[in-house]
């Protein structure tokens, strides 16, 4: 029995143990393909956040400077908005100028008093006109409804039907941009 457990001829009596540990590292071996592939797979996960955290990083960066641009922006148009109101009332202050002398000489000769009244209307004509909205008063002209409001009829034979015979209140601007339309008396047919 004793040789039995003696190792077979020819072979070194630490075989056995040899195998066992052969057999260790192939076991090894063949987990290792498994321990790359969670090796991988966890630097492709670390990867991607690292990515996510980059584009999170971006898109804060974006939403800051589109955040600002609104705020420049809207105090840009502000300040806008504040020049052009200045420029045009200093371009109406000759005008209050001139009022203000013709009051002063109500006193004096009213033709002078009418003469200086129509020279401030015409200033005034003028900084409109300077602004982009001329005067619009033009008697014998076609009846257009983009630049006039009807005020009233009249028959007239003179004149074709549909005709500016008088106007009642002058418009101000041009077609595309009006302050406000010609208010007028039309022609009519004469019966």
């Amino acid at each position: 029995m004793a040789e039995q457990n003696a190792p077979p001829a020819g072979r070194a009596p630490d075989q056995s143990a040899d195998r066992a540990e052969a057999a260790t590292p192939a076991a090894e071996d063949s987990s290792r393909p498994d321990g790359d592939a969670e090796a991988a797979a966890a630097a492709a996960v670390a990867e991607l956040r690292a990515r996510a955290a980059q584009l999170e990083d971006q898109w804060r960066r974006a939403v800051a400077d589109l955040d600002n641009l609104r705020k420049r922006t809207a105090r840009q148009s502000e300040q806008q908005r504040a020049d052009e109101r200045a420029r045009v009332a200093a371009a109406w202050l000759p005008v209050l100028d001139n009022l203000e002398l013709a009051l002063e000489h109500a006193g004096a000769d009213p033709a002078s008093l009418v003469g200086g009244l129509q020279a401030v209307r015409d200033q005034a004509v003028a900084v409109l006109a300077r602004l982009g909205f001329p005067r619009q008063a033009e008697v014998g002209a076609a009846f257009d409804p983009a630049r006039h409001e009807a005020v009233a009829t009249v028959a007239d034979s003179s004149v074709p039907p549909g005709t500016v015979v008088q106007v009642v209140r002058p418009g101000y601007g041009e077609e595309d941009r009006q302050l406000r339309p010609a208010a007028v008396v039309v022609a009519t047919r004469a019966d």
